[in-house]
């Protein structure tokens, strides 16, 4: 992670810097400051490491104490860390540092409203691939600090099959038996299904995992009884996942229905920063 975190803040800071930053060069070079950042929305934390590094690329011997960590819940104008260092390098480093902060601090809020919605039911709250591009692992990151967790991380490290899979591969019962057939020991199958019906045909085929793509709350109650059913026959207990345009009025009901997941897309993509400032002391 200590690497990937190393690429985002250093072609971060190269798209801000480019040449150089010109109107740092109105401060002595040498100048020293202290400088508190506060937060103006009750929030969570997180980017603590993205938000250090982008001052220590620039400035090594920099020093950052902070007053809360990554998944800790922030209060209005509550003052999150004082930086010393370079005035040069804080100026320059100031702004890319805190648009990590206030992004991944945005995910981590958002999805802890959704888990906090949901509580007391056996469902958990997942991610999906629906990150900005070059960010996914930080923002998977802050999905698990607001307290949800990750589906996969990419192509690599599960089999989702979804409608133009299915369709392409001949079939439910044909797209998991292929996959059956090629997929690593270590990587999960899960297929989409988009009605009653293709349920009882993906649990006749032998899935383990389903994701319910856009059903309706008597859907899904169903599909939970059928997954019973089907358990009591089989001795299968099969994972059952809800997914599809699931706003936050609607959690709570569908993790009532007794699905075991549910993904939110607009965790990492409907996203409005968190409001951050820094200021010298």
């Amino acid at each position: 992670m200590r690497e990937e975190i190393k690429k985002n803040v250093s072609q971060a800071l190269a798209e801000d810097i480019g040449a150089g930053d010109l109107t740092v060069l109105l401060i002595p070079e040498r100048q020293t400051l202290v400088a508190d950042v506060v937060i103006r929305e009750n929030a969570v934390l997180c980017g603590v490491q993205w938000f250090e590094l982008c001052f220590q690329m620039l400035c090594p011997d920099v020093s950052i104490e902070w007053f809360a960590g990554d998944g800790d819940r922030l209060a209005a104008q509550q003052n999150i860390c004082r930086i010393s260092g370079n005035a040069r390098a804080l100026l320059t480093a100031e702004r890319s540092a805190l648009n990590f902060l206030q992004l991944l601090s945005a995910v981590a809020t958002q999805t802890r409203r959704y888990v906090e919605a949901i509580a007391g039911t056996q469902a958990a709250i997942v991610d999906t691939r629906k990150t900005l591009p070059g960010l996914r692992l930080a923002q998977k990151y802050a999905v698990r600090c607001g307290g949800g967790a990750n589906h996969r991380l990419g192509l690599y490290d599960g089999l989702l099959i979804k409608e133009n899979h299915i369709a392409a591969a001949g079939g439910i019962r044909r797209a998991l038996e292929t996959a059956r057939a090629i997929a690593p020991r270590n990587v999960f199958i899960q297929i989409e299904v988009e009605s009653l019906q293709e349920l009882q045909v993906a649990l006749d085929a032998g899935a383990m995992m389903v994701l319910l793509d856009n059903f309706t709350l008597p859907q899904l109650t169903e599909a939970v009884a059928l997954r019973a059913h089907h358990a009591v026959k089989t001795g299968q207990v099969i994972s059952l996942e809800a997914s599809g345009n699931i706003g936050f009025d609607a959690v709570r009901s569908v993790a009532e229905t007794g699905v075991d997941r549910i993904s939110i897309g607009s965790l990492t993509k409907n996203i409005q920063a968190v409001d951050l400032s820094m200021r010298f002391v």
